[in-house]
């Protein structure tokens, strides 16, 4: 079966760049990307395309070449559905906040409005694809409610989950370790699998294509996230050792990465991970293991975030105590509000609960990211419901300008590893600062020699603060 028509449910963080490279790499496939929110849609369809509502280096220049061409964002949901061969499922699934689960369990709700949305439409047979991040069985789950309410229409459901970083997405998508395909393995299934393998053949090589069954490969996503956060978790917990020994993580991290058994990535001290996944689907294994009751297994990964939690608290706590134990009334400069570099996602980001931390205390911060724009920092902090957001725009304010952040401050805190921090003129971000001038460096980014050279109190997570 030859591919001619794809649509895909939702044009957030992994839906738009995912089907703006498949309908570059494939300009045979028209490509619809569907969402509910207009805005949305319109940012994607916007002419200036430094306005895209995902910041992805190199993702600008994809969407502008195949865009208008085989590749369309549009809010007609019905129309999208009804005419692609294959639907991908990119909608959110949160970490649910209510009832069963509450804490842990992925909220699906989502997923099953997309998935009666897809019988309601469908005329004809369909492949459809979770490109989510789902707990295991999900698929039966999808299967259930398009067989029951679907008109006589055959579905094959398939698993595809990203393993998308932010901040290199693109060439993630473009050159991938692995693309992971689970079905069915009945003659139907088997045929839906090879029908998305073609798709993905045409850039990836066919080695580089797994396919499972549909349960293994649901299980690969969440274990692949949960060993890549328990790496930052146990470099976090040793950076609390170095700082209390004198060792260095840095050092430390370079030493251990250098033997081939452990490798190198994800062995970064930093106030912690965040991001749309890692936490999210660790809970949801704590939720799997806990409801096979696996208490121990649970108890296991749920030490995983709690130790990225300790490590913000460290760092806010330490900050704190940096400042004569009161940060009431002091301006703290926050450099970085996404949860990483080169991206404008926030999920989860360390940040923000460092500034809600700080808020409590009431300091007030001034915030400059390159990339995240004010009402998605207050959206963050809303979120939180620990405030009203007018004491929230009282205390905290966004800049567009580092070095005006930075007037006057006591402190900095340095919460995403943006290189362009590196080439600033920290001589002249000392002269405006109120003294003792403190840099509190959450990433480790900064030469310790130069900061302490230009007078600066510095601290560095996992070697600790200027003696």
């Amino acid at each position: 079966m030859q591919i001619k028509n794809i649509c895909c449910i939702g044009a957030g963080y992994v839906g738009g760049p995912t089907m703006a490279v498949i309908a570059q790499q494939c300009p045979h496939i028209r490509v619809t990307v569907v969402d509910l929110n207009e805005a949305r849609i319109a940012a994607w369809n916007d002419t200036n395309l430094d306005n895209l509502p995902v910041f992805e280096p190199g993702l600008d220049a994809i969407v502008g070449e195949a865009r208008g061409r085989n590749l369309f964002f549009s809010t007609e949901v019905d129309k999208a559905i009804d005419e692609a061969e294959m639907i991908f499922i990119s909608v959110n699934t949160p970490t649910k906040t209510y009832g069963k689960g509450k804490g842990m369990a992925a909220d699906l709700k989502y997923i099953e409005l997309c998935a009666r949305q897809i019988a309601r439409v469908s005329k004809q047979n369909k492949i459809v694809v979770e490109k989510s991040t789902l707990p295991v069985r999900t698929a039966s789950a999808i299967k259930s409610i398009l067989d029951h309410t679907g008109n006589d229409v055959k579905f094959e459901i398939l698993s595809n989950p990203e393993f998308l970083a932010e901040g290199t997405a693109v060439s993630d998508l473009l050159k991938p370790d692995r693309v992971l395909i689970g079905g069915d393995t009945t003659p139907d299934g088997e045929k839906a699998v090879n029908a998305l393998v073609e798709v993905y053949a045409n850039w990836v090589p066919r080695e580089r294509i797994l396919t499972t069954n549909v349960w293994s490969s649901e299980l690969s996503k969440l274990t692949a996230n949960a060993f890549l956060a328990q790496r930052v978790s146990s470099i976090n917990a040793m950076s609390e050792i170095c700082e209390k020994t004198g060792a260095d993580v840095n050092e430390v991290s370079r030493a251990i990465g250098m033997d081939s058994r452990i490798g190198s990535k994800f062995l970064k001290a930093s106030v912690g991970f965040g991001g749309s996944c890692f936490q999210k689907d660790i809970l949801n294994l704590v939720y799997i293991a806990k409801s096979y009751g696996l208490d121990e297994v649970a108890d296991y990964w749920e030490q995983v975030v709690l130790m990225n939690e300790h490590q913000k608290e460290r760092f806010t706590n330490q900050l704190i105590s940096t400042l004569y134990n009161t940060v009431s009334g002091k301006k703290i400069a926050f450099f970085g509000w996404a949860f990483k570099k080169d991206t404008n996602d926030t999920r989860e980001s360390a940040a923000i609960r460092v500034a809600d931390n700080l808020l409590n205390e009431q300091a007030k911060i001034a915030v400059y990211d390159p990339k995240v724009q004010a009402k998605q920092v207050y959206a963050d902090l809303d979120y939180l419901n620990t405030r009203s957001d007018e004491e929230n725009k009282k205390l905290l304010g966004v800049e567009q300008d580092p070095y005006k952040a930075a007037k006057d401050s006591h402190c900095i805190a340095i919460l995403t590893e943006w290189d362009e921090f590196k080439t600033y003129d920290w001589q002249k971000i000392y002269d405006s600062m109120l003294k003792p001038a403190v840099v509190f460096d959450g990433r480790s980014l900064l030469d310790r020699k130069q900061m302490e050279s230009i007078g600066f109190i510095y601290y560095s997570i996992g070697s600790g603060i200027t003696k």
